[in-house]
């Protein structure tokens, strides 16, 4: 078994024109190692989200190597509400991966949808409720349910807590730690928030202008900067 999950190899993307392409990323190279979470931190527009597209699988122009070591990776999303079928009850919408992309007998399906909903901290009468009777770290938590249903090893979770505030953040970062133990998961975690990268990440990864200007153990980057680029990130989110 290989110690990543997922190592990514000079790696460059394009935007498609109709006249010509536009580079997006420029010779990413990384690896995500088995268990641990790695942040990838870096001001929008800096190439994080097509980064994590790219990854998945989810935008085509590019050239370099994706190696992924295992199966079915997954994304949690910015914005659980937009994601999430309004129309639809949780149970539903838990279930549906396992409904497409597995033959699972129904029992089964609703079995592991509960012990799921479990996980993530919802109880069983959560799974009748449709979204819009949730509330915002509700709807992220089943979000998370849903890219977890599958059982992968390797999760994406791109700006996951940007759109709550702080102490349903605290709570949301507090259950993808106790599920990476639970169900020894890995992740790429997604910010420009540099305070949540510091508090949830083994090793950060410093993007600007679609490269990858520095990237090393959390503590180190952000206690000895070598970049004078990771310099202004770090002295900006001191105040």
């Amino acid at each position: 078994m290989s110690d990543n999950v997922l190592e990514v190899k000079n790696l460059n993307a394009y935007y498609s024109g109709k006249k010509h392409r536009k580079q997006v990323l420029f010779d990413i190279n990384f690896e995500v190692y088995r268990g641990e979470i790695l942040g990838l931190v870096g001001e929008s527009g800096c190439g994080k989200t097509t980064l994590s597209k790219t990854i998945l699988g989810l935008h085509k122009f590019y050239d370099g190597e994706i190696i992924h070591y295992t199966q079915n990776p997954q994304m949690v999303f910015q914005d659980p509400f937009g994601s999430l079928n309004p129309s639809k009850r949780i149970e539903w919408l838990v279930e549906e991966p396992l409904r497409v992309f597995g033959r699972i007998p129904k029992e089964e399906r609703r079995q592991r949808v509960g012990d799921m909903l479990e996980h993530v901290g919802l109880g069983a009468e959560y799974a009748y409720r449709k979204p819009k009777q949730l509330s915002g770290g509700q709807r992220q938590r089943v979000g998370i349910a849903v890219a977890l249903i599958q059982r992968p090893e390797f999760i994406i979770a791109d700006e996951p807590v940007s759109a709550l505030d702080v102490t349903i953040q605290a709570q949301i970062l507090e259950l993808l730690v106790k599920l990476r133990r639970e169900l020894e998961l890995s992740y790429l975690f997604i910010s420009h928030d540099l305070n949540v990268i510091r508090q949830i990440s083994d090793r950060v990864i410093v993007m600007n202008e679609g490269r990858i200007v520095e990237q090393g153990p959390v503590e180190q980057v952000f206690n000895d900067p070598q970049t004078e680029y990771t310099k202004k990130l770090v002295a900006a989110s001191l105040f």
